[in-house]
């Protein structure tokens, strides 16, 4: 037996727990992880309290990160002992995730512990941190140089957006950071934020081009913000999306495409092939000041998951959430 967070739903309607577990129920894969640690992402406070379509069949546990110790492995790319991690892939929603103390995985979604970092400080990055990585390689590959001018992060309070902040101030870009919360301006500007914008400048139905600004930008939210976001992006600029906090909609026009050449780049994190995302791994390890990691995350146990779910959605959360599944 072991614990974890099940999702449940049937005639008597749709819940999440903390349950004990029986190892036989484990779905099918050829590598068996003994889990140390997960996160809680936006993504899995939809899963847990219902919010959102996010969980394709029950019952399901939820998480979509997770680190650990392969226990049993007939996968040739591991053996029982390999620190190990895994981001996305689907686990959460239509397999088995990390918010447990076991997983059994694909071992293809999985990819080594680099050394660089502890089982703690790789989920302190997480999906979120490597999806912001994924953004930063994407404004570099489309010729985007810190002298180019200011970056601006959206929901930059967020996971994704504070370690794009924090990346993206130490490869010496000028951020400018958007949030919804005054009371982390601070916090922003000690992760590098030059400046923090009130995400209400850019929430609304805005002009189909705006006043040239940001030479490229990270955007989690996506509806109009993303519309605003692209409508004031410089010449030849580069957007890059990988969010819908704020919305699924882009009611966008082709003007910042047709008249200023922006690009726009989407982000995905979930089936993004394995070089891609040992790539990301290995520059997070370069790139990340892990100092700041102590002031981008905190940590909870698995019984603190359930209220945290919904403090996330709420918006009452900053940076990152780390769960150490063994307390």
């Amino acid at each position: 037996m072991f614990k974890g967070i099940l999702i449940e739903k049937d005639e008597s309607g749709y819940r999440a727990g903390l349950k004990d577990i029986d190892e036989s129920q484990l779905p099918d894969g050829d590598v068996t992880v003994r889990v140390s640690h997960s996160t809680l992402n936006y993504k899995d406070g939809l899963a847990i309290t219902g919010k959102g379509p996010v969980v394709r069949k029950f019952p399901m546990v939820p998480g979509i990160d997770l680190v650990g110790t392969v226990e049993a492995s007939s996968h040739h790319g591991y053996k029982p002992g390999d620190a190990v991690l895994l981001n996305g892939w689907g686990v959460g929603e239509g397999h088995w995730g990390g918010l447990a103390q076991k997983a059994r995985l694909n071992g293809n979604w999985l990819v080594p512990l680099p050394a660089s970092f502890t089982p703690q400080q790789a989920m302190s990055i997480g999906t979120a941190g490597y999806t912001a990585m994924l953004c930063v390689l994407a404004l570099e590959r489309h010729g985007v140089k810190p002298s180019d001018g200011e970056i601006l992060v959206t929901g930059a309070a967020g996971g994704v957006g504070s370690v794009a902040t924090a990346v993206l101030t130490k490869l010496g870009y000028t951020v400018v950071a958007v949030s919804g919360r005054p009371a982390e301006a601070d916090y922003l500007k000690g992760l590098g934020a030059k400046e923090v914008l009130d995400r209400a400048q850019f929430s609304s139905p805005g002009k189909p081009l705006g006043k040239e600004r940001w030479a490229g930008a990270v955007d989690v939210v996506g509806s109009h913000t993303l519309a605003n976001v692209c409508a004031t992006t410089k010449y030849r600029g580069v957007v890059t999306a990988c969010g819908l906090a704020g919305g699924m909609d882009f009611p966008s026009s082709v003007a910042p495409f047709i008249l200023r050449g922006v690009t726009l780049v989407g982000i995905d994190s979930v089936m993004c092939p394995t070089p891609d995302r040992l790539e990301a791994w290995r520059r997070l390890g370069c790139d990340l000041d892990i100092e700041k990691l102590g002031v981008i995350s905190r940590e909870i146990g698995l019984s603190e998951v359930m209220p945290f779910a919904t403090k996330l959605l709420n918006g009452e959360v900053k940076g990152r959430v780390v769960v150490d599944v063994n307390r």
